[in-house]
């Protein structure tokens, strides 16, 4: 993938939209999409493309890595958005996705905040650990507390 197949042109920055307010404001809401190589690497056509090629080859193992990690113990999601994280700084379609992942991530913790749906979750851990306290409870009462390496069979 080069600069121009992604709609965007050597050495430019992405049109922003008319000014309707503070400048400074809209750009710490919205970054400017596209590469962040630096601006050396950018001006040779043969080192951007070289550079983007690492970029993902680099962030492809991160994301490898971490879809090995899910099934196995590690913080697999956090390694596999570090790796689109790491695309992101170089293709727009990662930077989008990660936006798009950020929000989500923040509305999730805005519904989890409120209220009502916290009491829920504390109401069920409640009846959750209620029922493996009677659980355990019962097995003690029916079985004892014996080691395992003691029992006879």
């Amino acid at each position: 993938m080069n600069a121009e197949s992604d709609g965007r042109q050597m050495g430019t920055v992405t049109p922003t939209p008319p000014d309707t307010g503070d400048t400074e404001e809209r750009e710490k809401a919205e970054p400017v999409l596209g590469s962040r190589a630096p601006h050396f690497i950018k001006k040779s056509r043969a080192l951007h493309l070289s550079w983007q090629v690492g970029v993902f080859v680099v962030g492809l193992a991160v994301v490898i890595v971490g879809i090995i990690m899910l099934p196995l113990p590690g913080p697999g999601w956090l390694v596999i958005f570090g790796g689109i994280g790491i695309w992101a700084t170089e293709f727009v379609w990662a930077q989008l996705v990660l936006r798009w992942t950020k929000r989500k991530v923040s509305e999730a913790t805005q519904r989890a905040l409120d209220p009502k749906v916290r009491r829920r979750n504390i109401i069920l851990t409640v009846v959750g650990l209620v029922i493996v306290a009677a659980a355990l409870a019962v097995y003690v009462w029916k079985f004892g507390i014996v080691m395992p390496w003691k029992i006879d069979e």
